[in-house]
């Protein structure tokens, strides 16, 4: 390759290269990584799938993605994610318009019995709950303040725990007892930091009040997902404007992700790790992480020397604040660097070690 690609060639290429091949490849290694998470550990110790279900909204300009409805002076689309607990692997994503209602493209979805959904405010329907308890899937959520219900039962807790409350419930609200007739179960928890205390809904009656807690604080993990797409791999700047190549640079990212937590996975010893047990193999997971992108990095290419006159300087911020380092790069050079970068700096690994 004498030179970097032309841009014509990469408008060409979003244009008309279908996204939905990189959709096919992220499945299958989806299932690659799903392979490798099986001989691993579980943080919680039920064995019920749990998966974390939510939406961002990556804001477009208007005049340019003219086709992504939104506002009537923004343009955005909708990124739907079902994150997979085990592993913390994105199994699903469906990308809309930004219009689109996230508890719309929820009822869409199909989940086996037994798996158990986490989810914000924004998926409360008492309708689709009430499907979810009939298939035997469980949920767990917040409910909104002005929520009409009388309580059954008082469960008890433990005096020493953060929960405050433990309480079965029926809905009486407008519709609501019609629409989900089971009883509930409404706990409520205090921060252990502010001492808010924080509401949660959920059809699981069984769990501890401790557990259905622990549950809701792992759906951040999703959120942590979210920023490392927007932030560390820059899914907000496109290089193209046409709805195929915003897909294809969105499910190119999801791919980038898989691909960091295969290799992070492949690190861990192949036994399993209890719970208690996970935090002794932080630090090995991320020394190895790094061992397997150094080797990446030095894999011959056949990238030309650089030309005069074709030398760039940047300067790579790495995680650490004091580090900096300043590295000569053929234009050609720039996509694969900045993605190994940016995979590193959402494992807070140092990248002034790859020189």
């Amino acid at each position: 390759m004498p030179s970097a690609p032309p841009k014509s060639t990469l408008a060409y290429a979003n244009a008309h290269r279908p996204w939905q091949l990189y959709r096919t490849v992220f499945a299958a290694l989806l299932a690659r990584c799903h392979h490798v998470v099986a001989q691993h550990g579980r943080k919680f110790r039920f064995k019920n799938k749990l998966l974390s279900i939510d939406a961002t909204t990556i804001e477009l300009c208007a005049s340019l993605f003219d086709w992504a409805k939104f506002r009537r002076t923004k343009g955005a689309v909708k990124l739907h994610l079902v994150l997979g607990h085990d592993g913390y692997l994105p199994s699903v994503a469906v990308i809309t318009d930004g219009k689109q209602a996230d508890v719309k493209i929820a009822r869409r979805l199909r989940f086996v019995p037994g798996t158990i959904l986490v989810m914000d405010r924004g998926y409360l329907d008492f309708t689709w709950f009430g499907q979810l308890t009939a298939q035997g899937v469980f949920f767990v959520t917040r409910p909104k303040h002005n929520t009409a219900y009388r309580v059954v039962q008082v469960r008890p807790f433990a005096e020493q725990s953060l929960v405050v409350a433990d309480e079965v419930i029926e809905l009486t609200g407008q519709g609501a007892e019609r629409a989900c007739p089971y009883r509930l179960r409404r706990v409520e928890v205090a921060v252990p930091e502010t001492g808010e205390l924080i509401t949660l809904l959920t059809n699981h009656l069984e769990f501890a009040a401790t557990t259905v807690a622990a549950i809701y604080k792992d759906r951040w993990q999703i959120e942590l997902l979210f920023k490392a797409l927007k932030q560390n791999l820059r899914i907000k700047t496109f290089v193209g404007t046409s709805p195929n190549a915003l897909h294809i640079q969105i499910w190119t990212a999801l791919i980038a992700m898989l691909v960091l937590r295969y290799l992070q996975l492949r690190a861990l010893p192949l036994v399993a790790v209890e719970p208690r047990r996970a935090l002794a193999h932080e630090s090995l997971r991320a020394s190895r992480s790094l061992a397997l992108a150094r080797q990446a990095l030095r894999t011959p290419t056949r990238t030309p020397a650089v030309a005069p006159g074709r030398v760039r300087l940047r300067v790579i911020r790495t995680a650490s604040r004091r580090t900096r380092s300043t590295k000569c790069f053929h234009p050609a050079q720039f996509g694969a660097e900045n993605q190994v970068s940016a995979l590193l700096a959402s494992t807070n690994l140092d990248s002034s070690g790859l020189a």
